[in-house]
């Protein structure tokens, strides 16, 4: 996996099918996590709090000045296209560099937040070795141009 590319959570595409997650009209969030815990698309029912079997919510960097915690997804989108589903949202807003900052950021988790147990969609590598510091600057993350995350059938 290289770092920026999403991958779903199988659990996630399980509770979409379940009508759990609704990615038109939930609240999407994401964390920013340490590499504490890898996640991995086979991993059991990962929830962003207690709920599921991994609670993704625990291995969150530590907040400050400008990462206070998960960050909402703005006008988000599930859509068809003639090979699959695509999940899109805006660009988030750049994480400022802060003094004050975690110094060991290595995935964004992206849940739900409206789902009762605030399941977890899927994640995304920013840096295996959890070595990304707001300490030393800030943090731009840019979905692709083609989604943040496309679903196909192969």
């Amino acid at each position: 996996m290289a770092a920026g590319d999403f991958k779903w959570f199988a659990q996630g595409i399980h509770d979409i099918g379940n009508k759990l997650i609704d990615l038109d009209t939930d609240t999407i969030n994401f964390g920013l996590v340490t590499n504490v815990l890898v996640p991995t698309v086979t991993l059991a029912a990962p929830c962003w709090g207690a709920g599921g079997t991994n609670n993704m919510s625990t291995n969150q960097i530590a907040t400050a000045t400008s990462y206070t915690g998960p960050i909402a997804l703005a006008s988000k989108t599930w859509t068809k296209d003639a090979t699959g589903a695509v999940w899109d949202a805006a660009d988030p807003s750049v994480i400022a560099q802060d003094a004050g900052g975690a110094t060991n950021i290595a995935y964004a988790i992206f849940y739900s937040d409206t789902a009762t147990n605030k399941n977890c969609i899927g994640y995304m590598e920013l840096s295996t070795t959890g070595a990304i510091s707001l300490v030393a600057g800030s943090l731009t993350i840019t979905f692709n141009a083609s989604g943040i995350g496309r679903y196909t059938q192969s």
